[in-house]
């Protein structure tokens, strides 16, 4: 028999027995749904780790010179901690000896921030990022401003109560007001709005929008570090493989600043986007192997009732079985026609649940804030995984069928 003539003997049985089809069909069905679902998610939030987390908190071919890492992963040693906590400060004249060493084309800013309050007049905002840095803190973390502009060069040289805000600030004290020339209060120091950025989104449901820039040399820095230290020093190239070189640069450039010996450890840190992705490539790791495997629970389940349902059709239709090998039907014949029913019947259910998977999919993305991106790959495999249900689960029926003896066959009623 010819594989496209049961494949459309498959449809005609299941167009025929329409609600027994479907409940065969369901078990793949929920499989495949959960399994699209389940890795439109993880490869949404891989993306949305990347993009804006990772990115976002760090910037893009960015890496930052700091005293101890900022992201960890796992539960980090009492004794590696206190190690981490006794090594020295990032200074001022860290960061003017790297800039003074590293020849590879990058743009630095030096930055330290803190949790303060905003003022103006009788509002408050509480909890706002203050952050202390150098106008190139702009470019490197992309903000573009849609009102007023960045402090300069000669401000922070002057260390001007200068600040630039973000939208959320805005929102809280200036609604319905143009900031930019307003003064608010930051430590009881007053500052003139001179910038408002463009909103920046949130991340996992907290808003980005809640900071204000100023130049780490104004009077507010005694807030948010000691005089002379910052938190970190950010270090941005232009593409992948001149981080890399600039990281290499640094890195010798603080080892001879520190006068490290060969075979001294770093007493400083080099944190990379990929430090920060470190905890959730993990998680990841494990969510795409193990969850896939709860769902294959659910297709091994489809799989026994599509047999079950195949094993009841070679019951039901043991004569017409017998008609066709009287008329010449090989053993074969009969095996690839309830073989590829059984495949079709699941493919069809495959099918369905890569639509309700990714339906569910952006469901999801829609009403919470995890993000899902369909993978291509995951559409292969549930088709893949679909077929094989059907072929798995169809060959004892279909071996069963075609082991029938025609003239026993033909008596059955």
């Amino acid at each position: 028999m010819r594989w496209f003539e049961a494949v459309r003997l498959a449809f005609r049985t299941i167009r025929a027995q329409k609600l027994k089809s479907f409940f065969s069909l369901v078990g793949v069905l929920i499989g495949v749904t959960f399994l699209i679902a389940v890795v439109s998610i993880v490869t949404g939030m891989n993306r949305y780790m990347e993009d804006r987390f990772a990115n976002g908190l760090i910037g893009l071919n960015t890496f930052l010179l700091r005293q101890r890492p900022n992201f960890t992963s796992g539960n980090v040693p009492e004794d590696v901690w206190r190690g981490w906590m006794r090594r020295p400060r990032i200074t001022y004249g860290d960061a003017d000896f790297v800039r003074e060493r590293v020849r590879t084309p990058v743009t630095y800013a030096k930055f330290c921030s803190d949790r303060v309050g905003v003022s103006y007049g009788s509002k408050t905002a509480k909890d706002m990022d203050l952050v202390g840095t150098e106008p190139s803190y702009f470019k490197i973390k992309d903000y573009k401003l849609v009102a007023g502009r960045p402090f300069t060069v000669q401000e922070v040289r002057a260390g001007m109560p200068v600040v630039v805000i973000g939208q959320a600030v805005a929102e809280k004290l200036l609604v319905g007001v143009d900031p930019i020339g307003k003064d608010v209060r930051i430590g009881g120091l007053p500052y003139r709005i001179i910038g408002l950025v463009e909103p920046q989104g949130s991340l996992f449901g907290l808003s980005l929008d809640k900071f204000a820039i100023i130049p780490y040399t104004a009077p507010g820095r005694r807030m948010i570090c000691p005089i002379n230290v910052l938190d970190h020093l950010m270090i941005q190239a232009d593409n992948p493989a001149l981080m890399v070189t600039a990281m290499g640069e640094v890195e010798a450039a603080m080892r001879t600043r520190r006068h490290l010996k060969p075979g001294d450890e770093n007493n400083f840190h080099l944190e990379t986007s990929a430090s920060a992705l470190e905890g959730w490539k993990k998680v990841s790791k494990i969510l795409i192997t193990f969850l896939p495997m709860l769902v294959s629970i659910s297709l091994i389940v489809g799989g026994i009732v599509i047999m079950n349902i195949m094993l009841m059709a070679v019951a039901e239709r043991t004569r017409e079985i017998g008609i066709r090998k009287a008329l010449g039907a090989r053993r074969r014949d009969i095996l690839a026609q309830f073989v590829v029913e059984s495949a079709t019947l699941s493919a069809l259910g495959a099918l369905m649940g890569i639509g309700t998977g990714i339906v569910l999919a952006f469901v999801v993305r829609a009403v919470t804030p995890l993000p899902a991106a369909i993978a291509p790959w995951s559409i292969v495999l549930g088709v893949t995984v679909g077929v094989l249900v059907g072929v798995v689960a169809g060959v004892y029926p279909a071996n069963r069928a075609s082991k029938l003896d025609p003239i026993v066959a033909l008596r059955a009623e």
